[in-house]
């Protein structure tokens, strides 16, 4: 560890991505920049004879380029990649014996073949900027985003990570009780919000503040929430990084893990019916993929052809739980097939290659009225919550490599300069401007008053049930016998 820490940040960075290049959390993941010009020049009839190698992945095995790799590579391009893989695993031949079962005809074999577990290569990963900001093919196939929407983006993910770094502080002063980072999640919050329509309706877990940043949630709307003052939208019922606005279509956060997915296809199946131009988005991490919820809410969209995203942040860790420990298959992507859902695993630490993909798979959902899964594969730099100490399960290695190597706000920021659309100045000014404004939103988010006791019962019932009104009985009983255990600053 003490030699590691007397070298530059760039020795670092470059000595662990060697040792890195082995692969996203135990397994090699090929970066998929640009295949569609590669692809175009190998006709159907030399897929056999063909191989491809992404231009910037050198140091791995060269993928066999066969009618399987085109189209799961080419999977969110076209509805015209579906149909050639259907003919692909069809016979050829009108006289073979089938089984015409519901769902569609099934082909006959004398041979006893069992599926694979798992395919030998893994899924590759879409990406368009490398990890110094630099586009890795200059025609490759991404979301053009213009001056204005990049400095935006570029600006909310600073203003995410500086809003972080205070609030973690002020819980670890006690001046909040709780409180999440989004620590290297900045790309995953900032693009694919950007890559969305206002009327899109977003279902979060609890990990994606930036979203409803980029929507015009203020700082002090922010603050409110996580000080619990009579200010906050959810009246202080709910502990901090809770947020929720009707006015910005973003559902309350709710803690229990993986409720929001068939939530969000109930949803999505509304927007369908009311013939919106929308779709549902919802945000899970890859450990809730293993909630029972998971496959309920893709299940349903699928059946129901339900226009959603579903939008998995594969960070590789679920609090102390690693990957290894929650699945054998290859990550999250895979797993759309088993439930008929279009998927893409995408770079979630390169904002341009989420803004792409969210971006393409809005545009599918609406247009071809179908869910999409989308994994990003990205890192949790920061502890789980003010809870956890990550350093009792993760090396700290690991961490700097995250952190130095692959820092989604360093990569973004390089590609808007190169572009001359940002400066020193600029970079100075906005993150001075933007701690001003969050320590004014906490001065005055802690001088608001607390909401009194009776918002602990409102907005329920139209008229309080016995037990309820029996519960307030107690509870005002228990305040008056014991009135120093009870805050001072709330009214009774």
């Amino acid at each position: 560890m003490a030699i590691w820490r007397t070298r530059s940040s760039r020795t670092i960075a470059n000595h662990i991505r060697k040792c890195m290049n082995k692969g996203f959390m135990g397994g090699a993941v090929v970066n998929q920049s640009s295949w569609s010009s590669t692809l175009q020049s190998c006709s159907l009839s030399s897929l056999s004879s063909h191989r491809l190698v992404p231009q910037n992945c050198s140091y791995l095995h060269p993928l066999p380029c066969n009618r399987a790799t085109l189209f799961s590579l080419q999977r969110f391009k076209s509805s015209v990649a579906e149909r050639q893989l259907d003919s692909f695993f069809s016979s050829d031949s009108d006289d073979e014996q089938s089984l015409d079962f519901p769902g569609g005809k099934v082909t006959y074999t004398t041979e006893m073949n069992f599926i694979s577990e798992s395919s030998h290569k893994r899924i590759p990963c879409y990406r368009v900027l490398d990890d110094d900001g630099e586009l890795i093919i200059m025609d490759s196939d991404f979301q053009q985003v213009s001056k204005e929407v990049a400095v935006k983006m570029y600006s909310d993910m600073v203003t995410l990570q500086i809003m972080d770094n205070i609030f973690y502080e002020a819980q670890r002063q006690g001046r909040i009780s709780f409180y999440m980072t989004s620590a290297g999640e900045e790309a995953i919050n900032i693009a694919s919000a950007a890559a969305l329509s206002e009327e899109d309706i977003i279902l979060p877990q609890y990990r994606e503040p930036g979203v409803l940043l980029w929507r015009g949630f203020t700082l002090q709307e922010f603050a409110n929430q996580c000080f619990g003052n009579k200010a906050d939208h959810g009246k202080g019922r709910q502990m901090p990084i809770h947020y929720g606005s009707k006015e910005h279509n973003f559902f309350t956060i709710s803690s229990p893990i993986g409720t929001q997915l068939p939530q969000a296809a109930g949803i999505a199946y509304s927007l369908k019916m009311d013939n919106k131009k929308a779709c549902a988005v919802s945000y899970i991490g890859d450990g809730g993929t293993s909630e029972g919820d998971f496959h309920a809410g893709l299940n349903f969209a699928a059946v129901m052809e339900a226009p959603v995203i579903f939008f998995c942040r594969n960070n590789g860790w679920a609090i102390s739980t690693h990957v290894s420990e929650q699945f054998r298959s290859d990550g999250i992507v895979v797993k759309g097939q088993g439930y008929g859902i279009r998927s893409i695993r995408v770079d979630g630490n390169d904002a341009l290659a989420v803004y792409s993909a969210v971006s393409a798979a809005r545009e599918m959902a609406i247009n071809e009225q179908r869910p999409i899964l989308v994994e990003a594969l990205t890192y949790r730099i920061g502890h789980h919550s003010t809870s956890d100490d990550s350093t009792k399960y993760r090396a700290l290695d690991e961490i700097d490599y995250w952190k130095l190597a692959r820092n989604p706000v360093n990569r973004f920021r390089c590609w808007v300069q190169r572009n001359g659309w940002w400066s020193e100045q600029q970079e100075t000014e906005l993150r001075k401007s933007i701690r001003k404004q969050l320590l004014q939103a906490i001065q005055v988010a802690e001088k608001t008053e607390k909401p009194p006791l009776t918002e602990l019962f409102s907005d329920v019932y139209d008229h309080l049930p016995s037990n309820l009104l029996e519960q307030e009985k107690r509870l005002r009983g228990t305040i008056s016998r014991h009135p120093k255990d009870y805050p001072s600053d709330v009214s009774v």
